[in-house]
């Protein structure tokens, strides 16, 4: 049987101004193991897609992406599954709206090898679990958030900030070290869900002004430790 991805719709209001697709993470099983909506991998970005739907003011239509399968494999990785959602957010309602990524692990590096995309215009990557030169790409036109504990033991945060610099090349980056954040995101997490809300917000919709945190880090031409 194949396995096939899917969508899973937080908030759909009916003037949105733009997509958000919230990508989860997840280790790889023996074989195509299915993603399960009750894995902890899923279970974790719920909240930070409430808390963009919440953030948008009803501006933002938010979607969840389970993938195909879980982990990361050679013949079929997340970023083909981001590519599949994303081409069903330009062909169903949110046609022509600008579309944001957040996503969390191997979620964060689908996010940034899918940013590409000409619909894509922000990127938020959460304890992303990359490859130094995953950020060897042509994201112009792009804004790109890299937050990342300090104290992940899974993804390796000195990784993340290489990539970081490599995206910064092309792309408006800016890296935030999350002072005691765990892989899990647990510890600190309303950091987490508030960087990646305020900033999706902030670079998708018209009009909108950064303040606290994310004025700091926006600000700042280096990366930032909170």
């Amino acid at each position: 049987m194949t396995n096939h991805a899917r969508l899973i719709p937080v908030s759909e209001p009916r003037d949105a101004e733009a997509a958000v697709l919230v990508l989860h993470g997840g280790a790889s099983r023996q074989g195509d193991a299915m993603v399960s909506p009750t894995q902890l991998s899923v279970l974790r970005m719920i909240p930070i897609a409430k808390r963009l739907a919440r953030s948008g003011r009803r501006r933002l239509a938010v979607y969840r992406l389970l993938n195909s399968t879980r982990g990361w494999n050679t013949t079929h990785t997340p970023v083909d599954d981001a590519h599949w959602a994303i081409d069903q957010l330009h062909e169903g309602r949110t046609q022509n709206l600008p579309i944001g990524l957040v996503g969390h692990s191997l979620g964060g590096r689908a996010a940034i090898l899918a940013a590409g995309r000409a619909e894509v215009r922000s990127v938020v990557a959460l304890n992303p679990w990359v490859y130094p030169t995953d950020g060897d790409l042509d994201l112009t036109g792009r804004r790109v958030l890299i937050a990342h504990g300090t104290d992940d033991r899974i993804a390796v945060p000195a990784r993340s900030e290489s990539a970081a610099r490599n995206v910064a090349r092309t792309a408006d980056v800016s890296y935030v070290r999350v002072e005691g954040g765990k892989h899990a995101m647990l510890r600190r997490h309303r950091t987490f869900d508030g960087l990646a809300a305020d900033f999706t917000a902030t670079t998708l919709l018209e009009g909108a002004r950064p303040s606290g945190l994310l004025r700091r880090v926006l600000e700042s031409d280096a990366p930032l430790e909170v």
